[in-house]
């Protein structure tokens, strides 16, 4: 052997295993050293035989949700990773609910997880949690909302001012005369969902208020508490009331409400703009009651969260800390190109 020790003291010191010489020790390290040796992380892993749970903390969501894309995405990760031993637990809490976010985080760590991807309650009520998993060594990636005071492993997500502001820019481009705009709201007790929501908006009001600040913003609230048959009654009041509104933009992924209201209404001068490549959303965009959608592949996301926490917690990898989305402009012409499962 080249270190002059034995293949059981050499296997020793690459598995970190006890019962090595300090001499014996440094024999074999000069040797690696000289050999620029370099472990196969992969092999390891496989030879290890752990079990690995990661948990994903998202809302509770409708079927052909965007976070229903987030979990098909985190899913076929951990297929990817099965021999690995990798599962992923996904767990639901209800946005607007500081409380249901608290008990699921509870349950969470009482099951001892090995990572955990979240997306964020509150600022506080998240960080009390995040302090305990700094506490206890658990990784945890941020999904949606960026909060680098909390100190995440990794975020994935879009610049969603950035977003805002390039959907603003996009729209008045279409519509540089226009006087009057609507905006689409879903909101429940005055608040909106999420914080990409309102950083969105915050870049829409920013560009707009820089290069069309006479351009009235209504605001349309087809609010989280009312039953859906509500809506299109509240639409029609507004569409009524506003004959000039030719333009509706929206910060979730709810388009398709307007969407569905304009086809049946057979409203056809009206252009919506929207978040999110669910499937109600492609329909509307194929039938023309949506003109535009910016996308921001919740399906990779979800992979590619899974994916950090397998190179981080089973490679032992350094990953990316801050990984922001593609802001995305589909149409009619290419969102059939558009490719959802492009991970291999």
């Amino acid at each position: 052997m080249r270190a002059g020790v034995s293949v059981g003291t050499v296997d020793r010191v690459l598995h970190n295993r006890p019962n090595v010489s300090k001499k014996s020790l440094e024999k074999v390290q000069k040797a690696l050293d000289e050999m620029d040796y370099k472990p196969n992380m992969y092999a390891s892993a496989l030879a290890y035989n752990k079990e690995y749970t990661f948990y994903c903390i998202i809302p509770k969501h409708e079927s052909e949700a965007y976070w229903e894309e987030v979990e098909e995405g985190a899913q076929a990760a951990c297929d990817r990773r099965r021999d690995f031993g990798i599962s992923v637990k996904m767990m639901f809490y209800n946005r607007f609910s500081v409380d249901t976010f608290a008990k699921v985080m509870n349950d969470c760590l009482k099951q001892q997880p090995d990572g955990v991807i979240i997306v964020p309650s509150k600022l506080d009520i998240t960080r009390k949690y995040t302090d305990i998993m700094h506490e206890q060594d658990i990784p945890f990636i941020l999904l949606d909302s960026y909060l680098p005071d909390l100190k995440p492993l990794s975020f994935f997500g879009q610049d969603s001012f950035s977003s805002g502001y390039f959907a603003a820019r996009i729209l008045m481009m279409l519509a540089p005369k226009e006087k009057e705009i609507m905006l689409m709201k879903q909101m429940r007790g005055g608040n909106v969902a999420s914080k990409q929501q309102e950083n969105r908006e915050t870049g829409f009001r920013h560009y707009m208020k820089d290069h069309f600040p006479d351009v009235i913003i209504h605001e349309v609230n087809l609010s989280l508490d009312d039953k859906r048959e509500e809506y299109d009654p509240i639409l029609e009041k507004f569409f009524i009331e506003h004959p000039h509104v030719h333009h509706c933009i929206t910060f979730n992924s709810k388009a398709h409400l307007v969407g569905d209201f304009l086809q049946k209404s057979n409203r056809r001068n009206v252009q919506i703009m929207g978040y999110d490549m669910v499937p109600k959303n492609a329909d509307c965009v194929r039938q023309g009651s949506i003109s535009f959608l910016i996308a921001q592949h919740g399906y990779m996301q979800g992979y590619e969260c899974v994916e950090s926490l397998f190179n981080a917690i089973v490679l032992k990898k350094e990953v990316e800390p801050v990984n922001y989305m593609p802001i995305e402009l589909l149409t009619k012409e290419n969102i059939d190109f558009y490719r959802r499962k492009n991970i291999g």
